[in-house]
């Protein structure tokens, strides 16, 4: 099937790590014809995404971002505009968390996993809209998940937060050539899992996953790749979930 993405523009925060799902994102969609802003608080990290960009014949921009920070997010969203003069997809990926238990939580671990998880969304969301807004055309897929997981309450919490925002706000921006949804991924050996425990984790998928194993990075990006192509044309304001419906 023909996504009609080529030479579509696409700005996929959190793209820095080797082994996220924003990486398998940016290349899948670079595959599919999209040159691609590789953004991530890890600049080597985006450096090396956008090589693998490279290599498959798109052009690319790596981009120092910390999501948290709006005058940040501002200057990469002008450096894309600068170097593509358009920016058609926003991938609002970027992603982090403090896992502990909620009793064990500090004021300092729940401010950062609401700034990360949801303000950094809306932060990203709102400096790329004015532009979308002004052709009359753009695609942004957000990112929940984590919710009803022992650990990650705040992390789950922000991100519920923004299965809502995609909701209100697919019903203010459609009708300006704006096209929201969102995604709630499954379980992967990406940066949030790096550190848990391997008992932990071998209990989610055993009694969290029917297909008993990770979701692969690239099994999320083809999902992401349909939702940010002009073939996802009546699909608005959702969150399609590859979590287990139990």
């Amino acid at each position: 099937m023909d996504l009609k993405l080529k030479d579509k523009v696409a700005l996929v925060t959190g793209s820095g790590s080797q082994i996220g799902y924003g990486k398998a994102i940016a290349l899948t969609l670079a595959e599919e014809g999209c040159d691609i802003i590789a953004a991530d608080i890890d600049l080597e990290g985006a450096k090396k995404t956008a090589a693998g960009v490279g290599a498959l014949g798109r052009k690319a921009l790596a981009v120092k971002v910390d999501v948290t920070n709006r005058a940040q997010v501002d200057d990469m969203v002008k450096k894309a505009l600068e170097k593509f003069g358009k920016i058609d997809i926003l991938v609002n990926n970027a992603g982090a968390s403090i896992q502990k238990p909620f009793m064990e939580m500090t004021k300092a671990d729940v401010d950062f996993n609401i700034n990360v998880n949801l303000y950094g969304q809306l932060n990203v969301a709102q400096a790329v809209l004015p532009h979308m807004i002004s052709r009359h055309y753009g695609r942004i897929i957000n990112f929940s998940g984590g919710q009803g997981l022992p650990t990650i309450s705040m992390y789950g919490a922000a991100k519920a937060g923004v299965v809502a925002f995609t909701q209100s706000l697919a019903r203010e921006v459609t009708h300006l050539g704006v096209i929201v949804n969102a995604v709630n991924p499954g379980l992967a050996k990406t940066g949030l899992t790096a550190d848990a425990p391997p008992e932990f984790l071998d209990d989610l998928i055993q009694n969290k996953t029917l297909l008993k194993r990770f979701c692969q990075p690239e099994e999320l990006a083809l999902v992401v790749a349909f939702l940010a192509s002009d073939v996802c044309s009546y699909m608005v304001g959702q969150c399609v979930s590859l979590v287990d419906p139990s």
